[in-house]
Protein backbone atom coordinates (compact mmCIF):
# COMPACT_ATOMS: atom_id res chain seq x y z
CA UNK A 1 0.00 0.00 0.00
CA UNK A 2 1.40 3.42 -0.96
CA UNK A 3 1.87 6.43 1.33
CA UNK A 4 -1.10 8.13 -0.35
CA UNK A 5 -3.28 5.09 0.18
CA UNK A 6 -2.21 4.88 3.81
CA UNK A 7 -3.08 8.54 4.32
CA UNK A 8 -6.49 8.14 2.70
CA UNK A 9 -7.20 5.02 4.70
CA UNK A 10 -6.27 6.94 7.84
CA UNK A 11 -8.61 9.77 6.84
CA UNK A 12 -11.42 7.31 6.20
CA UNK A 13 -10.88 5.86 9.66
CA UNK A 14 -10.94 9.36 11.18
CA UNK A 15 -14.13 10.26 9.30
CA UNK A 16 -15.79 7.03 10.41
CA UNK A 17 -14.97 7.75 14.05
CA UNK A 18 -16.21 11.32 13.76
CA UNK A 19 -19.45 10.17 12.13
CA UNK A 20 -19.99 7.49 14.75
CA UNK A 21 -19.52 9.99 17.59
CA UNK A 22 -21.84 12.51 15.91
CA UNK A 23 -24.45 9.76 15.54
CA UNK A 24 -24.16 8.95 19.25
CA UNK A 25 -24.54 12.64 20.11
CA UNK A 26 -27.60 12.82 17.85
CA UNK A 27 -29.11 9.83 19.67
CA UNK A 28 -28.51 11.43 23.07
CA UNK A 29 -30.19 14.63 21.88
CA UNK A 30 -33.13 12.57 20.59
CA UNK A 31 -33.49 11.06 24.05
CA UNK A 32 -34.30 14.55 25.26
CA UNK A 33 -37.08 14.55 22.70
CA UNK A 34 -39.01 17.71 21.99
CA UNK A 35 -38.86 18.87 25.61
CA UNK A 36 -36.54 21.87 25.00
CA UNK A 37 -38.74 23.12 22.14
CA UNK A 38 -41.92 22.48 24.12
CA UNK A 39 -40.52 24.42 27.08
CA UNK A 40 -39.49 27.32 24.82
CA UNK A 41 -43.00 27.47 23.28
CA UNK A 42 -44.63 27.41 26.71
CA UNK A 43 -42.27 30.12 27.98
CA UNK A 44 -43.07 32.30 24.96
CA UNK A 45 -46.81 31.82 25.49
CA UNK A 46 -46.45 32.56 29.20
CA UNK A 47 -44.47 35.74 28.50
CA UNK A 48 -47.03 36.85 25.90
CA UNK A 49 -49.87 36.17 28.31
CA UNK A 50 -48.15 38.16 31.06
CA UNK A 51 -47.69 41.10 28.69
CA UNK A 52 -51.36 40.89 27.73
CA UNK A 53 -52.48 40.82 31.37
CA UNK A 54 -50.29 43.81 32.21
CA UNK A 55 -51.80 45.75 29.31
CA UNK A 56 -55.37 44.90 30.36
CA UNK A 57 -54.60 45.86 33.96
CA UNK A 58 -53.13 49.16 32.82
CA UNK A 59 -56.24 49.87 30.73
CA UNK A 60 -58.36 48.86 33.71
CA UNK A 61 -56.52 51.31 35.96
CA UNK A 62 -56.96 54.09 33.41
CA UNK A 63 -60.69 53.32 33.20
CA UNK A 64 -60.94 53.37 37.01
CA UNK A 65 -59.18 56.74 37.13
CA UNK A 66 -61.50 58.11 34.45
CA UNK A 67 -64.49 56.82 36.44
CA UNK A 68 -63.22 58.49 39.62
CA UNK A 69 -62.69 61.78 37.78
CA UNK A 70 -66.25 61.57 36.49
CA UNK A 71 -67.58 60.93 40.00
CA UNK A 72 -65.60 63.95 41.22
CA UNK A 73 -66.99 66.03 38.34
CA UNK A 74 -70.55 65.08 39.38
CA UNK A 75 -69.95 66.06 42.99
CA UNK A 76 -68.27 69.29 41.91
CA UNK A 77 -71.07 70.16 39.48
CA UNK A 78 -73.80 69.40 42.04
CA UNK A 79 -72.08 71.71 44.53
CA UNK A 80 -71.80 74.47 41.91
CA UNK A 81 -75.45 74.07 40.91
CA UNK A 82 -76.48 74.46 44.54
CA UNK A 83 -74.27 77.53 44.82
CA UNK A 84 -75.62 79.09 41.60
CA UNK A 85 -79.24 78.40 42.60
CA UNK A 86 -78.65 80.17 45.92
CA UNK A 87 -77.11 83.10 44.05
CA UNK A 88 -80.17 83.32 41.78
CA UNK A 89 -82.26 84.17 44.82
CA UNK A 90 -80.09 87.21 45.40
CA UNK A 91 -79.72 88.62 41.87
CA UNK A 92 -80.81 92.21 41.11
CA UNK A 93 -81.68 91.84 37.42
CA UNK A 94 -82.58 89.37 34.68
CA UNK A 95 -79.13 89.55 33.10
CA UNK A 96 -77.47 88.16 36.23
CA UNK A 97 -80.22 85.56 36.60
CA UNK A 98 -79.78 84.38 32.99
CA UNK A 99 -76.00 84.18 33.38
CA UNK A 100 -76.41 81.96 36.44
CA UNK A 101 -78.96 79.82 34.58
CA UNK A 102 -76.41 79.24 31.81
CA UNK A 103 -73.84 78.18 34.40
CA UNK A 104 -76.35 75.78 35.96
CA UNK A 105 -77.19 74.30 32.54
CA UNK A 106 -73.47 73.86 31.79
CA UNK A 107 -72.97 72.00 35.07
CA UNK A 108 -76.00 69.80 34.41
CA UNK A 109 -74.52 68.97 31.00
CA UNK A 110 -71.25 68.17 32.74
CA UNK A 111 -73.11 65.82 35.10
CA UNK A 112 -74.89 64.14 32.19
CA UNK A 113 -71.62 63.53 30.33
CA UNK A 114 -69.95 62.20 33.48
CA UNK A 115 -72.82 59.78 34.15
CA UNK A 116 -72.68 58.58 30.53
CA UNK A 117 -68.96 57.92 30.89
CA UNK A 118 -69.48 56.06 34.19
CA UNK A 119 -72.19 53.92 32.58
CA UNK A 120 -69.86 53.04 29.70
CA UNK A 121 -67.10 52.01 32.10
CA UNK A 122 -69.32 49.41 33.75
CA UNK A 123 -69.19 47.09 30.75
CA UNK A 124 -65.53 47.86 30.07
CA UNK A 125 -64.48 47.00 33.63
CA UNK A 126 -66.54 43.81 33.67
CA UNK A 127 -65.04 42.73 30.35
CA UNK A 128 -61.53 43.55 31.61
CA UNK A 129 -62.09 41.52 34.75
CA UNK A 130 -63.33 38.53 32.74
CA UNK A 131 -60.32 38.74 30.42
CA UNK A 132 -57.89 38.93 33.35
CA UNK A 133 -59.56 36.00 35.12
CA UNK A 134 -59.38 33.93 31.94
CA UNK A 135 -55.76 34.89 31.29
CA UNK A 136 -54.83 34.20 34.91
CA UNK A 137 -56.30 30.70 34.72
CA UNK A 138 -54.35 29.97 31.53
CA UNK A 139 -51.21 31.46 33.09
CA UNK A 140 -51.56 29.17 36.11
CA UNK A 141 -52.03 26.16 33.82
CA UNK A 142 -48.95 27.17 31.85
CA UNK A 143 -46.85 27.52 35.00
CA UNK A 144 -47.88 24.06 36.18
CA UNK A 145 -47.16 22.58 32.74
CA UNK A 146 -43.81 24.37 32.56
CA UNK A 147 -42.77 23.07 35.96
CA UNK A 148 -43.64 19.54 34.88
CA UNK A 149 -41.77 19.83 31.56
CA UNK A 150 -38.73 21.37 33.24
CA UNK A 151 -38.65 18.57 35.79
CA UNK A 152 -38.82 16.01 32.97
CA UNK A 153 -35.97 17.73 31.14
CA UNK A 154 -33.86 17.89 34.31
CA UNK A 155 -34.30 14.14 34.75
CA UNK A 156 -33.23 13.48 31.17
CA UNK A 157 -30.28 15.86 31.40
CA UNK A 158 -29.15 14.27 34.64
CA UNK A 159 -28.94 10.88 32.93
CA UNK A 160 -27.29 12.13 29.73
CA UNK A 161 -25.03 14.97 30.90
CA UNK A 162 -22.03 12.78 31.70
CA UNK A 163 -22.45 10.83 28.47
CA UNK A 164 -22.71 14.04 26.44
CA UNK A 165 -19.55 15.46 28.03
CA UNK A 166 -17.62 12.30 27.17
CA UNK A 167 -18.89 12.35 23.61
CA UNK A 168 -18.00 16.01 23.12
CA UNK A 169 -14.46 15.32 24.32
CA UNK A 170 -14.21 12.36 21.96
CA UNK A 171 -15.55 14.46 19.11
CA UNK A 172 -12.88 17.14 19.56
CA UNK A 173 -10.21 14.47 19.45
CA UNK A 174 -11.72 12.78 16.38
CA UNK A 175 -12.21 16.07 14.56
CA UNK A 176 -8.55 16.98 15.06
CA UNK A 177 -7.55 13.84 13.13
CA UNK A 178 -9.44 14.89 9.97
CA UNK A 179 -7.74 17.06 7.35
CA UNK A 180 -9.35 20.45 6.89
CA UNK A 181 -10.58 19.81 3.34
CA UNK A 182 -12.22 16.53 4.29
CA UNK A 183 -13.69 18.10 7.41
CA UNK A 184 -15.32 20.86 5.36
CA UNK A 185 -16.81 18.30 2.99
CA UNK A 186 -18.01 16.23 5.92
CA UNK A 187 -19.74 19.20 7.53
CA UNK A 188 -21.41 20.16 4.24
CA UNK A 189 -22.81 16.65 3.89
CA UNK A 190 -24.03 16.60 7.49
CA UNK A 191 -25.82 19.90 7.03
CA UNK A 192 -27.47 18.59 3.86
CA UNK A 193 -29.23 15.69 5.53
CA UNK A 194 -31.65 15.72 8.43
CA UNK A 195 -30.10 12.69 10.12
CA UNK A 196 -26.64 14.26 9.85
CA UNK A 197 -25.08 11.20 8.21
CA UNK A 198 -22.14 12.04 5.96
CA UNK A 199 -20.58 8.58 6.18
CA UNK A 200 -22.69 5.48 5.50
CA UNK A 201 -21.91 1.77 5.69
CA UNK A 202 -21.98 -0.65 2.79
CA UNK A 203 -24.24 -3.49 3.87
CA UNK A 204 -25.75 -6.20 1.69
CA UNK A 205 -24.82 -4.37 -1.47
CA UNK A 206 -26.41 -1.06 -0.48
CA UNK A 207 -25.51 2.13 1.37
CA UNK A 208 -27.84 4.82 2.67
CA UNK A 209 -30.79 3.19 0.96
CA UNK A 210 -29.21 2.98 -2.51
CA UNK A 211 -27.78 -0.06 -4.30
CA UNK A 212 -24.04 0.00 -4.99
CA UNK A 213 -22.68 -1.70 -8.15
CA UNK A 214 -20.42 -4.76 -7.53
CA UNK A 215 -17.34 -3.05 -9.01
CA UNK A 216 -17.94 -0.07 -6.72
CA UNK A 217 -18.28 -2.40 -3.75
CA UNK A 218 -14.86 -3.90 -4.47
CA UNK A 219 -13.29 -0.42 -4.63
CA UNK A 220 -14.92 0.53 -1.30
CA UNK A 221 -13.56 -2.58 0.42
CA UNK A 222 -10.02 -1.72 -0.68
CA UNK A 223 -10.18 1.34 1.63
CA UNK A 224 -7.71 3.32 -0.47
CA UNK A 225 -10.14 5.85 -1.94
CA UNK A 226 -12.82 8.10 -0.60
CA UNK A 227 -15.83 6.99 -2.61
CA UNK A 228 -19.06 9.02 -2.53
CA UNK A 229 -22.53 7.67 -3.20
CA UNK A 230 -23.55 8.57 -6.75
CA UNK A 231 -27.08 9.50 -5.59
CA UNK A 232 -26.43 11.31 -2.30
CA UNK A 233 -22.75 12.25 -2.24
CA UNK A 234 -22.33 10.55 1.14
CA UNK A 235 -19.03 8.76 1.78
CA UNK A 236 -19.40 4.98 1.63
CA UNK A 237 -17.27 2.64 3.76
CA UNK A 238 -17.54 -1.11 4.18
CA UNK A 239 -19.20 -2.44 7.32
CA UNK A 240 -16.16 -4.29 8.63
CA UNK A 241 -14.01 -1.18 8.41
CA UNK A 242 -16.68 0.86 10.20
CA UNK A 243 -16.94 -1.64 13.06
CA UNK A 244 -13.15 -1.93 13.29
CA UNK A 245 -12.70 1.87 13.45
CA UNK A 246 -15.37 2.34 16.15
CA UNK A 247 -14.89 -0.78 18.27
CA UNK A 248 -13.31 1.20 21.13
CA UNK A 249 -15.93 3.97 21.16
CA UNK A 250 -18.07 2.75 24.03
CA UNK A 251 -19.69 5.49 26.15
Amino acid sequence: MSVTETKISSQLRALIRLQHIDTLIYQVIKERGDLPDEIKDLEDESAGLQTRMNKIKQEQEETEQSRKRSEFDIEDSEALIKKYEEQQLQVRNNREYDALTKEIDAQRERIYMAKELIASTEGTLEESKALIDEAQMRFSDLEALLNDKRAQLEDVLATTEKQMTQLEDLRKEAESMVDERYLRAYQRLRNRYRDGRAVVRLERGAAGGYAVPPQRQMEIRQRNRIIPCEQTGRIIVDREFYEEATSDLVV
